[in-house]
């Protein structure tokens, strides 16, 4: 591994590039990829030092679990304990943007820093064309976080993980902006046939309880079990005001709907419109001249929960 990194190269994901990139992750290198929620930073989930570059190109605290990618149900299934409701879940959302926590298998050949030491696994199947391409490529299941400083706003293009990781990594592939904009849905699968939802995204909780009844009412003795579940986090490095109706003077205004802003996150008030176009609409807010954010009102429905999730902890 080289420990020295004079990029990120950005590079089309062509062909060329993604055989590129499975050549680095096969060697140990983590390297940034599109999926269908944010870019994440991928690497082998089986090395340790592979993780650990995940970890020191991130700057993020070892205590916060990662995400693996894996290509399809057969291979989740040779690293974590699948039941029924898991299986159902995985027919209904795979590929997809549903992370699925799960216990640990035994044996599974899973570097422990992934599971930040503990009995369970988070696993989800991407249904992004790059990232599926580069799962194939290479045959191994992947460790992706976001790809920026941890506790950062996370990219939705090869742009926004150029400019958060640079001179960490070598490689990135532009696939062009993200779908979802947000990161993928967590839904853990407890002992007792119980199950909760650990990060809202883009698969909302009504969508899982259609399927599985209804959601127990989350642990308050429950540490971080999965990523995004810090009370600070996707932060913009600047103060944040929520549900505001009108920007102060040295407030950069992120609208929704009727109230335009600077940056109008959905002039139509579509709720997956405002989710794609979250963190870029963070970006630009933190690039801006204003020294403070203010942030329209969204509501708490659908998709909103699990936007004003993100923005709750961007102001926190």
């Amino acid at each position: 591994m080289s420990g020295k990194h004079l990029g990120p190269q950005v590079r089309p994901a062509d062909t060329a590039a993604i055989a590129q990139a499975a050549a680095l992750v096969v060697a140990g290198e983590p390297v940034a990829l599109p999926t269908e929620t944010v870019y994440g930073l991928a690497a082998r989930a089986d090395l340790p030092l592979a993780v650990a570059a995940i970890y020191a190109a991130k700057g993020r605290p070892s205590f916060n679990p990662l995400i693996v990618h894996v290509a399809d149900l057969a291979q989740a299934e040779t690293l974590a304990v699948f039941d029924e409701r898991a299986r159902l879940l995985a027919a209904k959302f795979w590929p997809g943007a549903l992370t699925i926590v799960l216990p640990l298998k035994a044996g599974a050949r899973i570097a422990p820093a992934v599971t930040a030491g503990l009995p369970t696994i988070a696993l989800r199947c991407p249904a992004h064309p790059v990232m599926r391409a580069v799962l194939a490529a290479t045959g191994l299941p992947l460790a992706a976080p976001s790809a920026n400083r941890s506790g950062a706003v996370s990219p939705s293009s090869a742009a926004h993980v150029a400019a958060s990781l640079a001179g960490r990594i070598d490689l990135v592939l532009d696939g062009g902006e993200c779908d979802a904009g947000l990161e993928s849905t967590i839904i853990a699968l407890r002992a007792d046939g119980s199950w909760e939802q650990l990060r809202p995204g883009p698969i909302t909780r009504e969508q899982v309880a259609a399927l599985l009844g209804p959601a127990t009412s989350g642990r308050s003795d429950a540490g971080i079990e999965a990523p995004g579940q810090m009370a600070s986090h996707y932060s913009p490095g600047k103060p944040v005001r929520l549900n505001a109706a009108a920007a102060e003077a040295d407030e950069f205004l992120l609208g929704f709907g009727p109230l335009a802003g600077q940056y109008n996150l959905s002039p139509s008030g579509d709720l997956t419109e405002a989710a794609a176009r979250l963190y870029a609409g963070l970006h630009h807010a933190a690039a801006a001249v204003q020294p403070r954010i203010a942030i329209a009102g969204l509501p708490e429905t659908g998709l909103g929960a699990a936007i004003n999730d993100r923005l709750r902890r961007a102001a926190a």
